[in-house]
């Protein structure tokens, strides 16, 4: 794993994309790490663990997905595939290769890039991962189109926030939702935010689960409500991938947030056990 260049403090860059831009910033000095957050979230969805991070020795990348935060809403297309797009374009604008660590949708993305770039990925950590598509029914998938269309996604996600941070809350949670809240509520923020709900298609990470030669790292919440079975789905992907698989208590789809210092040290031990940093 190669080490990349240093930044003095955390402030925002753009990557330049056909479509528009992704805003992302780099902290640090060490071998590279790329943060994505999942769908909805900010990439201070990070804001515990970079600090951990780039304390241990490493230059962290927190991006945040096209259509969300200080990212553009200029593009037409969204979801794992352009995610991954998005992602092996930071890696090369960065130079090295990177491990990516990514969170829900993200954590699909990640498995694309590693399939189709194995030279840029380095090593995989999979926070709540969707490298699937679940199995849903129709009414529940009318309900949360319903739910997240762009007229009153803020409004309806704000709402339904907690619920995905089942167990322990983050410490600022109250001061975070309202962030993502505001952010959803900028012209066309909530419009990008419901098109990737309806554009996100993990179909492509599952096809090419097998072809990722990385080292792999699964942290899934025991409580996280995107699973009907987190654990099984966690062992699954560890089974598929060869990956090491923590389980992280009273945490729900945002094990990085929750529990900081369970996920931190899961992590740090993943990227020691991965070798000499170069």
């Amino acid at each position: 794993m190669s080490a990349s260049p240093a930044a003095a403090a955390s402030s925002t860059q753009f990557l330049e994309r056909p479509d528009g831009r992704v805003a992302y910033d780099v902290e640090g000095r060490g071998p590279l790490l790329v943060l994505v957050p999942g769908m909805g979230e900010l990439r201070s969805s990070y804001r515990f663990l970079t600090p951990r991070l780039v304390q241990a020795g490493y230059t962290v990348a927190t991006t945040d997905l096209r259509g969300h935060g200080e990212s553009d809403t200029s593009f037409s297309a969204y979801g794992d595939l352009e995610t991954a797009s998005d992602i092996s374009a930071l890696i090369d604008a960065l130079g090295g290769s990177a491990v990516i660590i990514g969170n829900s949708l993200a954590a699909g993305a990640g498995v694309i890039v590693a399939a189709d770039h194995p030279e840029q990925v380095a090593g995989l950590v999979l926070l709540g991962p969707f490298v699937r598509n679940p199995p849903a029914g129709r009414i529940s998938l009318a309900i949360f189109r319903a739910m997240t269309a762009p007229f009153w996604v803020a409004t309806m996600w704000k709402s339904y926030m907690p619920t995905l941070y089942a167990g322990r809350k983050p410490t600022d949670f109250k001061q975070y939702r309202e962030a993502v809240a505001t952010s959803l509520r900028r012209p066309d923020y909530g419009r990008a935010f419901s098109l990737t709900t309806r554009q996100t298609d993990h179909a492509p990470a599952e096809a090419r689960l097998l072809q990722v030669s990385a080292p792999v790292l699964v942290v899934m919440g025991e409580l996280d409500p995107d699973f009907k079975d987190p654990a099984g789905e966690a062992h699954w992907i560890g089974e598929t991938l060869k990956a090491d698989v923590v389980m992280v208590p009273e945490a729900g789809h945002y094990p990085q947030s929750q529990q900081p210092e369970i996920t931190e040290r899961a992590i740090l031990e993943f990227l020691e056990d991965m070798g000499p940093r170069t």
